[in-house]
């Protein structure tokens, strides 16, 4: 598979990116303090990963992971991304991003904010769902009978299907959850969200960052995402 960009280094990029050298795919990590930040990162991923700037990060491959707060998205340059297929993983946190009323209001999908300033790329919402430490723990080979699914959503039906076998060749299923009008399914509150890949989901939630993660089969995921309603986001304060 060509080289996989990744622009943000935090918890899910580098997850994704460690996924990624364990699947034989080469990597060119970037974040926004540059690519000196990056050599223990790199030095732990081995000779299939590279640092870049944002920019090579982008350029790097014909998919590209997104992992980069919300409020940090527009200082992403969109021409490099242009015709890319983006797996964006950004959730809209208020005490972290502010206050966005087009969210608050309901207008937009966290999503489909992140496309407008991305409208020349193929943008699929996914790994936004999931904590990064599940991560590592729940990915299978393909074919093996304890696989867990993620959700992706998209405009784009052609980058849906490239992201699915990225992410089948990390470690999971998918589940298309439709257009990105649709992607709340599977953002913060919602059935899909991170509760259902833990293996008690009533552990108290300063917990969950070390809590142990659970199968959760495609069928199962389709349950929730058929589920799920949509909360009021001009309520959430986390």
């Amino acid at each position: 598979m060509p080289t996989l960009g990744i622009i943000g280094s935090g918890n899910i990029g580098a997850a994704v990116a460690r996924l990624a050298v364990a699947a034989g795919i080469p990597v060119v990590v970037s974040n926004s303090r540059g690519p000196q930040s990056l050599a223990g990162l790199i030095a732990e991923l081995g000779p299939l990963a590279s640092a870049g700037t944002v920019e090579q990060a982008a350029q790097a491959g014909d998919l590209v992971v997104l992992s980069v707060p919300l409020t940090a998205h527009t200082a992403v340059p969109a021409a490099p991304l242009a015709g890319k297929i983006v797996l964006d993983t950004s959730n809209y946190y208020p005490f972290r991003d502010g206050r966005i009323a087009e969210l608050d209001e309901g207008k937009l999908t966290t999503s489909e904010l992140v496309h407008r300033h991305l409208d020349a790329a193929r943008l699929v919402k996914a790994f936004n769902n999931i904590l990064a430490h599940h991560i590592p723990q729940l990915a299978r080979p393909s074919g093996a009978a304890d696989r867990t699914a993620l959700p992706v959503a998209g405009d784009d039906a052609g980058a849906n299907a490239d992201a699915a076998t990225l992410i089948d060749r990390l470690g999971f299923d998918t589940v298309d959850a439709g257009p990105l009008a649709q992607s709340w399914r599977f953002e913060p509150e919602a059935a899909a969200y991170t509760r259902l890949y833990l293996a008690d989901p009533a552990t108290p939630a300063e917990e969950m960052l070390q809590a142990p993660g659970r199968l959760v089969p495609a069928a199962e995921l389709r349950r929730a995402l058929q589920a799920a309603r949509r909360v009021s986001v001009a309520d959430r304060t986390f």
